[in-house]
């Protein structure tokens, strides 16, 4: 006997699976989406974004034919899947599965369509029951974007709770329903506006204090607070940011994006904004890890080449932005590298977006560690792959995921991860992973924006440091750091690498590196090959002050490079040892949440070549000072 919602499909059930994946695809929320929304005229949807919502709602409904490319409304669209359907009944075809996630309760419905949304999955692949980093790849931030819509879905009010403690979707509804009077009564279906007792009292804060502020009139907001301040006025969470930072600089709490007024080496010239005055630093927050951005034939090789060839160039490497010294210098980078071919992308983090992006869609799975950069986790994002997220340098965890990926046989796979971690300085597992891709049939791409230069007899990087040249499909980097200057590149085999060049976006469509600067990273790499003795004082100077701190009792974790990591965990005390540290002379990056989550915050401490065996004394005794006046470190 036929189904007869196969031979004639419900329209509303159909429009709204088309309208479910349009708004995942898109980002536009399902009341905005009507049947006669032109998807150009109305909805911006261009020819690219329709090709993925096109293979996204065939494997919606699991239709056994390609839909046609002409419907031109959200309407047309289900017209054509509601023929389809038909077409599929009419031959035999099984109908789709069904899916009751989200169908339970209100709660529920309100966080699968957030997550949804804030995902860019399909219902059908939203199990309540998935783990949200390892199956679903909901990492700390996209769960707060998650937890503040739903939130508003169900019609509460006030901040977002923090559930970051929840591990699946169900779990997330359940602590929804707990945490707040107004969200059990949705679930059972009572009424809680207005209702006597459903509200929490605020804490009692200091007079004059701010929101969200203790007693004693300390303000305990971080910055993930206002990501997801929600306002008919979108600029109401400018104005709410504004006066948290305005508080922060007067207590000399944030300190970023002081101007430099002389070289950044060993030490630095700053002028501090808050005092109106210049001070010289002890510099222990530059990636300058070779010192070359100091050196005086880098220097002359910039200056040289931008009196012969202008200060820059007029379009993108396609349109008349290609100079002789960027074809000289991807020809340098992959010989450096020990690799057959290298793009130069305009940074670092364009090189990620536009690799990921080009390679992985939204049919393949991008498989990443949990610290990868942000510029990794917008690649994943612009894609619109499924991302699987495995927990820091767990090769177990890893090997789960990839096992499961396996076997659901969809795509293609690739691993994403730092070779050094940024705000850690901890290496990647380079060959287990290498031996996992090989076993699961997955590519492999490692970053090495903190690992070229540093990593490695010649400094070529993470594959080099673990003898596994050719091993690693894809080796980045980034030219920001040890080689001095600005640019991202991708090296690999010569027929990715020119698929990169047609299909990367960042690349085809931005203008490259000026051929001054292009010119002084040639000089660089001749440097690093010239003068080897630079990368052996860095490591000297690594061992020195790491010793130095291990033996005053810092926490370390398991720093392997140039990145020493003071961990402090609350973010608070982070602060006010930065603090302490800069009135004592001496300058690094106090790194809070995004930089790091919620009570992860410390000290990043950059060595280079150029610090003298005095400044590692001087930093230790600074540091350790710092440490005992915040309470960091115990009072002998």
């Amino acid at each position: 006997m036929t189904n007869p919602v196969s031979t004639h499909p419900d329209t509303a059930r159909v429009h709204d699976g088309v309208v479910e994946v349009i708004a995942a695809r898109t980002l536009y929320d399902v009341g905005h989406l009507r049947p006669e929304s032109h998807f150009e005229a109305d909805l911006g949807i261009d020819s690219v974004i329709m090709e993925s919502v096109l293979l996204s709602v065939r494997e919606h409904f699991a239709l056994s034919a390609e839909l046609p490319a002409g419907p031109a409304t959200i309407g047309e669209l289900v017209d054509a899947v509601r023929a389809a359907l038909a077409a599929d009944a009419g031959s035999g075809a099984p109908a789709p599965a069904a899916n009751d996630a989200g169908a339970a309760d209100p709660v529920t419905e309100a966080v699968v369509a957030a997550a949804m949304r804030q995902t860019q999955y399909q219902r059908h692949q939203l199990d309540l029951d998935a783990d949200l980093e390892g199956e679903l790849g909901v990492d700390s931030v996209v769960l707060t974007s998650v937890v503040a819509e739903a939130t508003e879905r169900l019609g509460l009010t006030g901040p977002a709770p923090d559930l970051a403690g929840a591990t699946t979707l169900r779990a997330l509804a359940d602590a929804l329903r707990a945490c707040d009077p107004a969200v059990r009564n949705t679930a059972t279906g009572t009424e809680a506006a207005g209702g006597a007792g459903t509200d929490t009292p605020e804490p009692r804060r200091a007079p004059g204090s701010a929101p969200g502020a203790d007693p004693d009139g300390w303000d305990h907001r971080s910055m993930k607070d206002f990501t997801e301040q929600r306002d008919p006025d979108l600029f109401a969470k400018t104005r709410s940011f504004a006066g948290y930072l305005r508080s922060r600089e007067k207590d000399r709490l944030y300190w970023y994006g002081m101007p430099l007024h002389s070289k950044c080496g060993n030490r630095a010239v700053i002028f501090d904004e808050l005092e109106g005055r210049k001070r010289e630093f002890l510099m222990f927050a530059s990636n300058n890890y070779l010192g070359l951005a100091n050196h005086p034939g880098v220097i002359e090789a910039v200056v040289d080449a931008t009196r012969t060839y202008g200060a820059t160039h007029t379009g993108s490497r396609f349109i008349g932005g290609t100079n002789m010294l960027h074809k000289e210098l991807e020809r340098r980078l992959a010989a450096f590298k020990q690799r057959p071919a290298c793009i130069v992308y305009p940074g670092g983090y364009s090189a990620n977006l536009g690799a990921i992006s080009a390679l992985v869609k939204s049919y393949d799975t991008l498989v990443v560690d949990r610290l990868n950069h942000m510029s990794i986790v917008d690649g994943a994002r612009l894609s619109g792959a499924v991302r699987k997220i495995y927990r820091h340098n767990d090769m177990a965890d890893l090997e789960r995921i990839l096992s499961r990926s396996a076997a659901e046989g969809t795509g293609g796979r690739l691993i994403v991860a730092d070779g050094v971690f940024s705000m850690h300085g901890d290496v990647c597992d380079l060959p287990e992973i290498v031996r996992l891709a090989k076993e699961y049939d997955a590519r492999v791409m490692i970053d090495d924006a903190h690992s070229t230069g540093v990593l490695g007899v010649r400094g070529s990087g993470t594959a080099e440091h673990f003898g596994l040249k050719g091993e690693v499909d894809l080796e980045l980097g980034t030219m920001s750091k040890t080689l001095a200057g600005m640019g991202g590149f991708v090296v690999g085999e010569e027929e990715v690498v020119e698929y990169l060049r047609y299909y990367s976006n960042s690349y085809v469509f931005a203008a490259n590196i000026p051929a001054g600067v292009a010119a002084g990273l040639i000089a660089a790499i001749d440097v690093i090959e010239a003068e080897p003795e630079r990368l052996k004082r860095l490591w000297t100077n690594i061992g020195t002050l790491r010793g130095r701190l291990l033996e005053a009792g810092f926490d370390l974790e398991h720093s392997e490079s140039a990145i020493l990591p003071i961990v402090i965990g609350d973010e608070r005390r982070a602060m006010e040892m930065g603090r302490a540290v800069r009135a004592r002379g001496l300058f690094c990056q106090t790194v809070v949440y995004p930089g790091v989550p919620l009570g992860d915050a410390r000290l990043r401490v950059s060595v280079t070549c150029e610090h003298t065996p005095q400044d590692l004394d001087l930093a230790a005794e600074i540091f350790v000072d710092a440490a005992r006046e915040t309470g960091v470190l115990p009072t002998p």
